[in-house]
Formats: structure tokens, C-alpha cells, sequence
């Protein structure tokens, strides 16, 4: 597993249109410590995604620099959308990151049984449930075995029920597979359900507002009376309202 310190002078989109250009980031600097859970919380559009982006490679125009405590770390990013190929059966969106071969076939089959989706693995995405999606998703971030894991609202657009099973879903493939994650939400029960750790973003460049740690335990995270008081001793409870904006 590796640690994370993340250094950005500047960050800003370039005026587009009738649209103004826009900071995204100016002096920001984040570390993340190895094998933490570290939840980003704030609106749309204070830059979470961009910052996701940042750490992944994605996204090279800024001033500034991102160092991993390991050299080249293996980095699983599960996107908003599950992004799979329409063309690709499951199994086949599975090992996209992986090389070609016996080997890669039998460790996506196996990522599928531990999702619950063994059964469809040669099925096409058109034939899945949007919770299905997400899973498939899940278990391609989780193929390669990631040192880091990037998560920008991955279970966004689903029931609480759904969203809930796909927690205990994570939590448990963390649990075979420890990586640091750093995880994206404007849901601050999802933050305090999931973290170990939790950043708020606010204001205009972003900047970090409050930096809690997160001592629950699994009992305490599932109870809604605990999280809420959590949250409203923490200094949570107002943290990630959305607003408009697009970063």
C-alpha cells in the first residue's frame, strides 16, 4: 500500500464560451496515509472529480505535483457511470486492465464470484441492473489489485438499500484486498458510513474546511441515529449540500 501527498499550486478551466474561466485549486496541498479510507465531502462542483482526476494521470494541467510512497502504484478508479463497453460481455469489461490470457480470464471470473455476478459473466451490460453495473464495475477496480483505489460516487443514483449492499460490498473486498482509498460523495451519511477519515471541501479555490477522523465501529456505522450524531458533533451535519456547478 502507499501514502499520497498531494501538492497543487494551480488549478484552473479556461474560459469557455460565455463561461468565465474559473480556479479550481490554488496552494492546496492533502496527504493521505497508507490504508486510509479517505472520503472527500462536498458539493457539486468544488473540484472532487478534477482532484480524483489529478491523482489518476487524467488530468495534467495543473501547477503542481502528486507523490505515491511506492513507486508506480497500480490505481483502480471507479467512475460516476459504470462505463462499461456495451460491445464487451461482463467478464470482458472485467479484464480490460488486465493482459490478455488464461490467467486474466480466471482472476476476472474469480473478481465476479466475489461480487455476486459469476453467473453473468458472459452476459452483455444491456442485460444488468444498474446495481449489477456498478458491481461489474467494482470488480474491475479490484482485478488488478490496487495499491490505490479512486471512487467518485460510485454508488450514486441508487436506493439506499442498494447503495447500502454495495458498501458492505466494498468494505468487504477492502477487507481481502487493503488499498488506500480516496472515495468522492456530497453524502455525508455515505462519508461517515464508509470512512476512516473524512476531508471537507468549501469555497472558491477549494480548500480543505474541516478534517475529521472517524471512530466507529461496523454497529455504530449502520445505526442512522449514530452517523446523524456523528455528524452533528463532528461539525458535519451542514457538509456537502449540493449546489450547481460541474468540476
Amino acid at each position: 500500500m502507499t501514502s499520497i501527498t498531494i501538492d497543487i499550486a494551480e488549478k484552473r478551466f479556461p474560459a469557455v464560451g460565455a463561461a468565465p474561466a474559473r480556479e479550481i485549486f490554488r496552494d492546496f496541498r492533502l496527504e493521505v496515509a497508507a490504508h486510509e479510507f479517505l472520503v472527500l465531502l462536498g458539493a457539486s462542483g468544488l473540484g472532487k472529480t478534477t482532484l480524483l482526476n489529478i491523482v489518476a494521470g487524467l488530468d495534467t494541467r495543473f501547477r503542481g505535483s502528486v507523490r505515491f510512497g511506492m513507486p508506480a502504484p497500480r490505481i483502480g478508479y471507479a467512475f460516476q457511470s459504470p462505463r462499461l463497453l456495451p460491445w464487451r460481455t461482463v467478464l470482458e469489461n472485467v479484464v480490460l486492465p488486465l493482459p490478455s490470457g488464461p490467467a486474466s480470464q480466471e482472476a476476472g471470473r474469480a473478481m465476479l464470484e466475489e461480487v455476486g455476478l459469476a453467473d453473468l459473466a458472459d452476459a452483455y451490460p444491456e442485460r444488468l441492473s444498474l446495481g449489477q453495473q456498478r458491481r461489474v464495475a467494482l470488480a474491475r477496480a479490484f482485478v488488478i489489485e490496487p495499491d490505490v483505489l479512486l471512487m467518485d460516487e460510485p454508488f450514486v443514483s441508487l436506493d439506499e438499500a442498494n447503495a447500502t449492499r454495495l458498501r458492505e460490498l466494498l468494505r468487504a473486498l477492502l477487507h481481502r484486498r487493503a488499498a488506500t482509498v480516496l472515495f468522492v460523495t456530497h453524502d455525508g451519511n455515505e462519508a461517515v458510513a464508509l470512512a476512516s477519515r473524512i476531508v471537507v471541501l468549501e469555497g472558491t479555490p477549494a480548500q480543505v474546511a474541516r478534517d475529521v477522523e472517524v471512530r466507529l465501529g461496523l454497529l455504530e456505522r449502520a445505526s442512522p441515529a449514530k452517523v446523524e450524531a456523528f455528524r452533528h458533533t463532528a461539525g458535519l451535519a451542514l457538509a456537502g449540500r449540493e449546489r450547481t456547478g460541474t468540476a
